[in-house]
């Protein structure tokens, strides 16, 4: 800081220098300084360095420590570029803060990341919404139409570091570029294998759509942040999470619609690649609109605090450090257990729902797909409500708790009610459950952002949904073994247990947490005019109390 203002103060006086700079004045207390603090002389422990009306005198009562100091600077002037770099977030001569800027186009950019979500998730479900039907085409086990769902899950867990770090130094375009692409790719794939002796084709296709969505899962944290004020981060967070919601939503109702339970094996086979080539047009179209639209990120930051972070060179950030930080946050690693728990729920519940409804209700796949449909759209308006809610009141910890013992009592309803022989009752119980399980999603996201701040969100939202698919298959495997064992209910009452230790957990993390100082300090960099971090500042404060000591 003393090498920035000394370089600094040779193009011109020192008021110009603080300017640049970016430091606060400080007042000498010394006998020299006079009402105003213009005029000030602070006497060194070997000689006097002077400023008078704003100019500096460098005479010959400088100190030889000092004078070296200036002289050293010349050869220290790349360190003083990185760090006026680090601390000057104005280039424009004053002492304000950067412009900032919300673009319109910033809606366009999350809703068609929501868009090729949306395509992506809705061919997780695809073959599950229709277990059954898939079973006779292809001439396999239930189990093994299980897996193609759960592939999306296996896919994640070893691929999510990778992309994250490609994330960090490629950015947000090339991740979707990779993305869209891949999806397209798998979809045209499943179009060649509507065969009864293509299985292995039709798998290759999914395992294609199940990588891309390692690039697309944890990116509507990322998004916000990059593109949203911090007025708006959860909403559009909560945006990002409705596509891919959506996109299950219209995987359990359109497949049961394009794909009936014909008896005819070459009209089946007719159905199901009307449903592949409707889905490889609308990934075509994806891929091309990211190709020529899709932005990397605003021209201005939307927030000081993405100010703040386009000023930290790259070469200073980790990846692996990054991981090791989080790792060691205890209240982060609670959160990827709970979180973990309450989604791999959900993805056991989605996987095996035609199973569950057509043991109670035989012959019913149509109304199996409009109960997926319910549940998922209850969660989509469960996640808006949280998002806003979220935005408003930043009560993270609180309604992290009251979504998380909803979802459990949600789904110990839906498990006791499943048998009762009346489907109305099911539609009812279902929407409640996805309203509040589907919903807890995007406040998991969010949640862990700010557990981690400053912390790359890509990375956070990496490991959360890592702990989710992991536990996804683990649940959907065990679900469906007690389910063809014990029966359907004891399937979904072995789900309740681990949604109650879920909540237990926590409620326990809710009050072990150090007040809200963490969870608040993204908030507040947000709204704080740009501030650098709580790092920065302390060792500013630190080089400056030296100048004027």
């Amino acid at each position: 800081m003393l090498n920035v203002l000394l370089l600094s103060c040779r193009e011109g006086t020192w008021e110009e220098a603080f300017r640049r700079t970016g430091i606060p004045r400080v007042s000498c207390t010394d006998e020299s300084t006079n009402e105003t603090g213009n005029q000030f002389d602070c006497n060194m422990s070997s000689g006097k360095h002077s400023l008078v009306d704003g100019e500096i005198n460098d005479d010959e009562n400088v100190s030889d420590l000092e004078k070296n100091k200036m002289m050293n600077s010349a050869g220290d002037s790349e360190e003083m570029r990185t760090e006026q770099h680090n601390i000057q977030l104005n280039r424009n001569g004053d002492d304000t803060n950067q412009t900032i800027r919300l673009y319109k186009r910033r809606w366009f950019i999350v809703l068609l990341f929501s868009s090729y979500s949306l395509c992506n998730s809705f061919q997780w479900i695809q073959y599950g919404s229709i277990n059954n039907i898939f079973m006779r085409f292809y001439g396999v086990e239930s189990f093994t139409i299980d897996w193609m769902s759960m592939i999306y899950m296996l896919t994640y867990i070893p691929f999510i570091f990778p992309v994250t770090w490609l994330l960090d130094k490629k950015g947000l375009r090339i991740i979707a570029l990779v993305a869209t692409a891949m999806n397209c790719a798998g979809t045209w794939i499943k179009v060649t294998s509507v065969r009864p002796d293509l299985f292995a084709v039709t798998m290759l296709g999914q395992f294609c759509c199940s990588l891309a969505q390692v690039f697309i899962l944890w990116m509507p944290s990322k998004i916000a942040s990059v593109w949203f004020g911090s007025e708006e981060v959860s909403t559009a967070c909560s945006i990002g999470v409705f596509g891919n919601q959506l996109g299950i939503a219209i995987g359990f109702l359109v497949p049961p619609i394009l794909v009936p339970n014909v008896e005819d094996m070459d009209q089946l086979a007719y159905h199901i690649s009307i449903m592949f080539y409707i889905t490889a047009g609308v990934a075509t179209l994806l891929f091309i609109l990211v190709v020529t639209v899709f932005q990397e990120r605003p021209e201005l930051p939307p927030t000081q605090a993405q100010a703040t972070a386009r000023c930290i060179p790259s070469e200073q950030y980790s990846y692996t450090a990054s991981i090791l930080r989080l790792l060691r946050n205890k209240p982060f690693l609670l959160l990827i257990l709970t979180y973990g728990l309450n989604v791999g729920c959900f993805y056991a519940v989605g996987t095996l729902l035609n199973r569950m409804i057509i043991e109670y209700y035989p012959g019913e796949e149509l109304n199996a797909g409009r109960i997926g449909l319910t549940i998922v759209i209850a969660g989509m308006v469960g996640s808006l409500i949280c998002g806003i809610w979220l935005d408003r009141t930043k009560t993270y910890k609180q309604t992290t708790l009251a979504v998380y013992l909803m979802s459990f009592v949600g789904m110990l309803v839906y498990a006791f009610t499943l048998s009762l022989g009346h489907l109305w009752v099911v539609f009812l119980t279902a929407g409640a459950l996805g309203f509040f399980m589907t919903g807890y999603l995007p406040l998991g996201f969010e949640f862990g952002v700010e557990l981690t701040y400053p912390e790359c969100e890509g990375t956070s939202s990496g490991l959360l949904n890592c702990s989710a698919q992991v536990f996804g298959i683990i649940f959907t495997i065990c679900q469906g073994k007690i389910i063809d064992n014990y029966g359907t209910l004891a399937g979904n009452i072995f789900l309740c247990v681990f949604l109650f230790i879920g909540s237990v957990l926590t409620d326990r993390g809710r009050n072990g947490l150090k007040g809200m100082s963490t969870v608040k300090h993204r908030s507040q960099t947000h709204s704080t005019e740009g501030r650098v971090s709580a790092v920065t500042l302390s060792h500013c404060h630190s080089y400056y109390t030296k100048l004027a000591s």
